[in-house]
């Protein structure tokens, strides 16, 4: 097994310390199409408790100004279901950090958009499409804290760009809507957070939206996302009514004042709020007594906690993926955005406080745990690729040592040795330069040719980061350029391909049309779109052609001359025998003689054999190769001049056709494996969806939640079959496909198929 496949397995942390067993690697390994993501079991993966001593150890080899730089340093993402308002969230904290100078709206009327939605298509469909990164310097208790932030998609279609991102993260703010409370990219985003051990806090969003209710999203929190989370606020006002939140942790109310929210005025908890916050602070204390012991010890001791006890209970359990704090407000309203700033730096961990393993290739890949101090050597993982204007522009996550400019760094996937000719920090499309980035950080830089998920090293040692978890594509296209611009075609599908590993694109030889695939159709329009702006490609696009077989039902006597004349030596060649369908298990086709008395020379049945073979890869009925046929050639006839190798040859392919049309031929279907897998709730769609695609339901198993059902079901009815499922299940549901065996179609559809085929070679003559 190869290196990347050894490593791509593990868990960034999970794996710690662990032998690379094949264990590990079959529950972390990616599923087929679809399927659900599986995590390692609570047996496999390390527990907190374990890993921190682990990082206790590694922290007393950082010299005091390693410390010093993890301390004031945050590596955070922002994640969410689709329109939650991450991007727009992200525009404030940009704001409120000072590194924009006025804050634009996803959809705005000044045709600017929001800073991380860079891409022309993302602004027009106020969606993200790619991740974007910036860095940000946030000023508390008069220290400067540096913010790495990554805003991500939300759309299902772009799930890579969440799963890459939350590989070199240390934390997240998972942010919710107060109306719709927790989706199913909700759930989709906190299993991509526990895959690779990430400690969240939540920022519940739209606070002034009409029926917000940040209650019952906690209460979702707890119940759908099996996380404890309880209020350190609670809002001031509802709906359009909103002015501010009481801070339950110093007991006082805090508003966001100025044209934008700048200025915060903290005052008196008002009246009518005073028993609903007192109420909530002691949920709060209650429920961090179930996940901190020392705050248990002051709960059953019936004390009164300090500010700085709820702080420090909230930092562990956060960081131990025990608890996630809820914040509130609106990022529309400029409300409750700098208390989350606050919440990044009082309880996200900073780099030394995550533990990260790598495996020593050098020495039998065993694990070692990374140290994250510049007098280590150099251990970078390439994360995201993306096309710049200066070319491949590839961001690194340094895990130990630091990066500068102008030295060599190694890629351990080949062993090539490149020079960093230029550093980056990136701010959205924006890029400023530096000359060396150290431990914890993440940067970008310009003409390394590696692969996504490659690590970097400074040659010294040769340890190799895990890669991330990569879905399978479900939905598949066929796509050609309209005008004979193949060179800017091939290019584009190239790049895309090298961008981002969930798009796929392979050449049919049988339909010889080009199929793309990827994890939803909105993922392959922008594609095609992007063709179209970035290269000058217009494609023409299409469902693929399904692979068909032809075959036999019964036997078929043949006795065929083939006679052609043309002045001196013509050609003559007769054939006769059998054709018939295969027996049993064994779907191939065969070719067998049983000549007597040497009517047919061997140097001629070679040729019949070849004629056979011909016949067999495109069938009378629609072109589609020929399955599960077996033909005889038992006698025949030759000319002492006429007979030759080409006139045996075309003299089998005739017998072959006309025998096969009056054997009662069939068209045969490829018929998939469907494995569904979905919350209970939405059984009954799921079955009535099944039953419209003439699927077979072979098996159905029912757990406390949710249930998988298998069937068998034509591919031909398969397509557009995720968009139907998602809509019928809220987007909770997911499926796997696998070939299972060909069966015979409908008469109905094998006549259409025929009537088609039949067309579509008039038109070409």
């Amino acid at each position: 097994m190869s290196l990347l496949y050894k490593t791509a397995g593990l868990l960034r942390q999970g794996a710690a310390g662990l032998p690379c067993s094949a264990a590990a690697l079959a529950a972390s390994r990616p599923l087929t199409q679809g399927a659900r993501s599986l995590h390692l079991s609570s047996s496999l993966r390390m527990e907190y408790e374990e890993e921190k001593a682990i990082i206790d150890k590694i922290n007393t080899k950082l010299t005091p100004e390693d410390v010093n730089h993890a301390r004031l340093l945050r590596n955070i993402g922002i994640s969410a279901h689709i329109d939650s308002g991450k991007t727009t969230f992200t525009e404030r904290v940009l704001y409120y950090t000072g590194r924009i100078k006025a804050i634009h709206e996803v959809r705005g009327r000044d045709n600017v958009g929001a800073k991380m939605d860079s891409m022309d298509l993302e602004r027009e469909k106020g969606i993200t499409i790619q991740s974007a990164a910036t860095y940000c310097s946030w000023n508390k208790d008069n220290e400067q804290y540096q913010f790495n932030l990554i805003d991500t998609p939300g759309h299902i279609d772009f799930t890579i760009e969440v799963e890459r991102a939350l590989r070199v993260l240390d934390g997240a703010v998972l942010v919710v809507c107060a109306v719709s409370g927790v989706q199913s990219q909700t759930v989709t985003v906190d299993n991509q957070m526990r895959r690779y051990n990430v400690p969240r806090v939540t920022f519940i969003n739209k606070m002034d939206r009409m029926g917000s209710d940040p209650f019952r999203a906690i209460k979702q929190l707890n119940e759908k996302l099996k996380i404890p989370a309880a209020a350190v606020q609670i809002p001031i006002g509802a709906e359009s009514e909103l002015k501010g939140i009481v801070d339950l942790i110093n007991n006082e109310a805090v508003y966001n004042e100025g044209a934008s929210g700048e200025i915060l005025r903290k005052d008196a908890i008002p009246a009518d709020l005073v028993d609903l916050a007192a109420e909530k602070r002691a949920l709060l204390i209650e429920t961090l007594a179930d996940v901190d012991d020392e705050m248990a010890e002051i709960f059953l001791e019936e004390k009164e906690p300090t500010v700085e006890e709820i702080k420090g209970a909230i930092r562990r359990a956060t960081i131990a993926r025990k608890f996630s704090p809820v914040l509130m407000g609106s990022a529309l309203a400029n409300t409750g955005i700098q208390p989350v700033l606050d919440a990044i730096v009082d309880y996200l961990p900073n780099p030394s406080e995550i533990l990260n393993t790598a495996l020593d290739v050098a020495h039998d890949e065993a694990p070692v745990n990374l140290v994250p101090s510049v007098q280590e050597p150099f251990v970078g993982l390439a994360f995201k690729l993306e096309e710049g204007k200066y070319g491949q522009l590839t961001y690194i996550r340094v895990y130990q040592g630091r990066l500068r400019k102008g030295s060599f760094i190694t890629n351990i996937q080949n062993g090539k040795k490149v020079k960093v000719s230029r550093l980056v920090r990136m701010h959205s499309e924006e890029m400023e330069d530096v000359d060396e980035v150290g431990s914890g950080e993440i940067c970008a830089t310009f003409g390394i040719d590696c692969a996504s998920g490659n690590t970097f090293t400074d040659g010294s040692v040769q340890y190799s980061m895990s890669s991330m978890f990569v879905p399978d594509s479900v939905v598949s296209l066929s796509i050609h350029p309209k005008g004979k611009d193949s060179t800017n075609f091939s290019k584009a599908l190239n790049r895309f391909q090298k961008e981002d590993p969930t798009f796929k694109v392979k050449f049919d030889p049988e339909s010889k049309e080009t199929i793309i695939s990827g994890m939803g159709e909105l993922h392959l329009e922008i594609y095609v779109e992007r063709m179209k702006r970035e290269y000058n490609v217009e494609c023409v696009t299409g469902k693929p052609q399904v692979s068909y077989r032809e075959s036999i039902m019964t036997a078929s006597d043949f006795d065929y001359t083939h006679k052609k004349q043309s002045g001196g030596a013509g050609q003559f060649a007769r054939v006769m025998g059998t054709l018939s369908p295969v027996e049993g298990e064994q779907r191939t086709n065969t070719f067998e003689t049983a000549i007597v008395g040497g009517a047919i020379p061997e140097k001629f049945l070679a040729a019949c054999n070849k004629g056979f073979d011909e016949a067999c890869e495109k069938g009378p009925l629609i072109g589609h190769k020929v399955l599960n046929v077996k033909m005889l050639i038992n006698d025949g006839a030759i000319h002492a001049v006429d007979s030759n190798e080409l006139a045996f040859k075309t003299a089998t392919m005739t017998a072959f056709r006309n025998s096969f049309l009056k054997a009662n031929p069939v068209i045969l279907e490829p018929i998939m494996n469907v494995s569904v897998t979905s919350p209970n709730e939405f059984q009954g769609n799921v079955i009535s969806l099944l039953n419209k695609l003439q699927a077979v339901i072979q098996d159905t198993e029912n757990n406390h939640d949710e249930f998988t059902l298998k069937a068998e079901c034509p591919l031909s009815s398969m397509f557009g079959f995720v968009t139907s499922l998602r809509a019928s299940t809220q987007g909770k549901g997911e499926f796997s496909l696998e070939f299972s065996h060909y069966a015979p179609t409908l008469p109905n559809v094998q006549k259409e198929l025929i009537a088609e085929y039949k067309k579509q070679q008039e038109s070409k003559n």
